[in-house]
């Protein structure tokens, strides 16, 4: 398959790699769990200096001794892959040890900006089956392949699965954590002149908590389906409401949107912001606006931090599980006129999100 210059034989084993890379990534997802099940991260951390292979296996005495051989194959590819770094051990520097990196430092149990809930639900097996009818999805009736591969959609599995709806609303709530710290501490401005605003799609209050405890001038309802608000309790300027979004919700100077829309496809997002856009207006207040906090999709997107990609991954991991999806920045306008805003104005604010500011 060669020619002269070898050109052909080099294109074909690189095609050949890629493919692979891409058939085993999941291998990378799946082994950075099983270290979280085995608590390395952790163990690493509380030793307080680099750890050897033989000292990591010593901290967990419930290893199957036969098996503890193969800890340094795990280790070796979640090193590779930039989760854990080599680092020599002090007085003897023909030893190495292993650190944690900035990364697996968002993995520890006491770390309040952890990820950890996403990667468990991201990855367990109710998320995971509905790719596998993705191809059967595209050729039947169903909603999305999650219904298809569970007989229902997400939003009706949860509310019948406890388990699973803790699961998922904990993944969101870290997500919320790192997106509130940010948002009151460098957004603040975007608060100031408001009295009231209703957090919709809420879930158990992360961001509304923050919001409430920055701001205590400001009445701040968190708005969620009814089960997922059951016996959350509120607190002096903080109260929690059960409803449907798609009907009605609080009047306040200002409605937040916190990863919302993306769920749901263009013509549920507009029935969503004209909802917003009744509640504000119901206020007669001529500076009331929807706040919007998602992924804005752009060519131009930072490849230091693959940040295109990844928001491709969400924007299919959309697809599959509810039917939503992310949005370009000329779909983010379309659904705005057509629910009726004059206007808008986005500023990224802190990784992959962005804060957008929509106005009647």
């Amino acid at each position: 398959m060669g020619n002269a210059n070898g050109e052909l034989d080099n294109e074909l084993v690189q095609a050949h790699a890629h493919v692979l890379n891409h058939v085993f990534i999941f291998i990378s997802s799946m082994s950075l769990k099983c270290a979280l099940d085995l608590g390395i991260p952790d163990i690493i951390q509380n030793h307080g200096k680099p750890m050897t292979i033989t000292e990591l296996v010593d901290a967990q005495p419930m290893l199957n001794s036969t098996k503890a051989c193969n800890i340094y194959r795990l280790m070796r590819i979640l090193a590779h892959s930039g989760f854990f770094a080599h680092q020599k051990l002090d007085g003897d520097a023909q030893k190495e040890g292993y650190v944690l990196t900035n990364s697996s430092r968002l993995l520890l149990k006491n770390n309040t900006l952890s990820i950890t809930p996403t990667l468990k639900a991201a990855i367990d097996p109710i998320f995971t089956k509905p790719w596998n009818f993705l191809g059967a999805w595209f050729q039947n009736d169903d909603r999305t392949p999650f219904e298809t591969a569970h007989g229902k959609i997400l939003w009706d599995y949860c509310s019948q699965d406890p388990q699973l709806s803790d699961l998922f609303n904990e993944s969101q709530a870290c997500d919320s954590r790192l997106v509130t710290s940010f948002l009151v501490d460098k957004c603040k401005g975007v608060f100031e002149g408001l009295n009231s605003l209703v957090d919709v799609g809420g879930g158990i209050g992360i961001v509304g908590k923050a919001i409430a405890d920055v701001f205590p001038h400001l009445e701040c309802t968190v708005f969620d389906l009814p089960h997922v608000v059951a016996g959350l309790q509120g607190s002096k300027n903080l109260k929690y409401v059960g409803g449907d979004m798609f009907k009605t919700f609080p009047t306040a100077d200002a409605i937040l949107l916190k990863m919302v829309l993306h769920d749901w496809n263009d013509e549920e997002c507009v029935t969503i912001l004209k909802r917003c856009k009744e509640a504000i207006s119901s206020r007669d207040n001529v500076g009331g606006k929807v706040i919007i906090i998602e992924m804005v999709l752009r060519e131009d997107d930072d490849q230091v931090f693959k940040s295109s990609e990844t928001k491709l991954f969400f924007d299919m991991e959309m697809l599959v599980l509810v039917n939503g999806k992310e949005r370009l920045e000329e779909e983010w306008n379309k659904l705005f006129l057509a629910a009726g805003f004059s206007h808008y104005k986005i500023t990224p604010i802190v990784g992959l999100k962005s804060l957008i500011e929509v106005y009647p």
